[in-house]
Order: structure tokens, then C-alpha cells, then sequence
């Protein structure tokens, strides 16, 4: 493998696993990083969905001991399968409306300019629901993910579904989505994660099967490097964000989403900067 390669690949995992979890769209930023450095192509398509299913492990790995919980005690816990239930309930709306409405996205919105103004539309999403956060005078409804009822998992789920749309980012969507709906912010970015990983596991799986004809043996390395990279960002992320919940609202990733997506637009419409497709 090419040292400069090798680069490109560490640099989108690094990417994908920092961007995956945060409400700033991991989407948006491959398309935007694949561009400038110039690592597009179809090839590329497969290798962002392996480095996806890289970040989701992480996640795998920080919950180990609930998702061993879970698993142990399904049958017998209702708590267990009521959280199982909601996973699922929540999941299902993003596959429906994927499955429907996939090829038309992709080929009108996986673009830097339209990521751009998902970026600053999102952005607004964010502020506006922060401010009301601060101006409600009552706390959230849920304060837990085990508190979740089908009901707020399937209004999660819906809000989820905006993330079909490149540079509004899945987690964004899911977690201001939960906020909207009553959940506190720790339960909605908990919620979040653990929505990540049928999300993404699925996601990976339809999507490697789909582009099964560009699978290579001669590939694995490249994938492997990108996976790991992902992995090892990615799990610095989640511990950070739950830390940095604790204390803050996410008004600094709107404000983030604004600076990034003015920036975007602004080198492309003055011929500054020429973004790849």
C-alpha cells in the first residue's frame, strides 16, 4: 500500500469515527474530505461503508456490559425487551423511507454544495431547539433510555429518518429529535448510540451487498486501516461527548455546522476551491 494512501485512508477513518456521533453529519464530512483529497470513485462508496461499520463497534464496545445485559436477560426482564422493542420501533422508519427514497437522494444530494446547506439548515435546527430547552421552565419528560416508551421510540425513529438526507447527520437528527420529543439530553444521546447500531449494522450489510461486485480481497488491508482508524476515533468521541453533555448544550456543533457550511458554499460559489462531485 502507497504511503500516501495509506494517509487518505487514516484520514477519512479518523473522519468518520470523529464526525459519527457528534450532530454534525459524518456523511457530509466524507463527502467533503473524500473531495478535497481527492479519494472518490465507487470503490470509495464501499470503503466509507466499512469504516461506518468500524465506528459502530466502538459503540458496541463502550456498551458491552448493558448489550451483555440485554442479551442475558431478554427472556425474562421486561425492561430487557422493552428496550429491544424500542431499538427496533425506532429503526424501522429509516429502512422504510431508505429503501424508497435511497437512489434519489444519492444521486441529487450527495454533493458538497447541497451537504453545505444541510449544514447550516440543521444548524438552525439546533439553536432554535436549545433556546427552547432553555426557556422551558419544566424539565424533561425522560430523564432515561429504560423510561422510553414505543411511542418516543417511534417518534426517534422518525426523526431519524431526516438523516437520509446527507449533512444532516443521524445522530443530530436522533438526539434534537429526542429533545423535541421530551427526552432529557443524556437519554436522548444515549438513545442515540444504541440507535447506531442496528442503524448502521444494517446499513453496512444491504449496502455491502448491493455493491458486492466491487468487493476485493486485494481491498482488505485498505478497509482494515480505515476500520481501525474509525474505531479508535470513534471511541474517544463517545466517551468525550457523554463527558462534555454533562456540562454543555450542543450550540457549539451549531455554530461549528454554520462556520463549516458558509465556508463550503462560499469557496464554491467564488471558483476558490472546485469540490470534487
Amino acid at each position: 500500500m502507497e504511503i500516501l494512501l495509506a494517509v487518505k485512508i487514516i484520514i477519512m477513518g479518523v473522519v468518520e469515527g470523529l464526525t459519527e456521533f457528534l450532530p454534525i453529519s459524518s456523511t457530509g464530512h466524507l463527502i467533503l474530505a473524500g473531495s478535497l483529497l481527492n479519494f472518490t470513485g465507487e470503490k470509495v462508496k464501499v470503503f466509507e461503508i466499512v469504516i461506518q461499520a468500524g465506528a459502530m463497534l466502538a459503540v458496541c464496545w463502550e456498551y458491552r456490559e448493558r448489550i451483555a445485559h440485554v442479551a442475558r436477560n431478554f427472556y425474562r426482564d421486561n425492561a430487557a425487551r422493552r428496550f429491544v422493542i424500542n431499538l427496533i420501533v425506532a429503526f424501522l422508519p429509516a429502512v422504510v423511507l431508505g429503501l424508497l427514497f435511497g437512489k434519489i437522494i444519492k444521486a441529487h444530494l450527495f454533493k458538497p454544495v447541497p451537504v453545505a446547506m444541510a449544514f447550516i439548515v440543521g444548524a438552525i435546527i439546533i439553536l432554535i431547539v436549545e433556546r427552547r430547552q432553555r426557556l422551558q421552565p419544566e424539565g424533561p419528560r425522560v430523564d432515561s433510555v429504560d423510561d422510553m416508551t414505543v411511542l418516543d421510540a417511534f417518534k426517534v425513529g422518525c426523526a431519524q429518518c431526516f438523516a437520509l438526507i446527507p449533512g444532516t447527520s443521524r445522530s443530530g437528527a436522533s438526539i434534537i429529535g429526542a429533545m423535541i420529543f421530551g427526552l432529557s439530553r443524556k437519554a436522548a444521546t444515549e438513545f442515540s448510540f444504541f440507535l447506531a447500531i442496528p442503524t448502521l449494522f444494517g446499513a453496512t450489510i444491504y449496502s455491502l451487498y448491493k455493491e458486492r461486485n466491487l468487493l476485493s480481497l486485494d481491498d482488505l488491508p485498505m478497509f482494515g486501516l480505515g476500520a481501525l482508524a474509525a474505531f479508535v476515533s470513534a471511541f474517544l468521541c463517545v466517551r468525550w461527548l457523554l463527558r462534555y453533555i454533562s456540562t454543555h448544550d450542543f450550540t457549539l456543533f451549531a455554530w461549528y455546522r454554520i462556520v463549516f457550511g458558509v465556508i463550503v458554499l462560499s469557496t464554491a460559489w467564488s471558483g476558490w476551491l472546485v469540490w470534487a462531485e
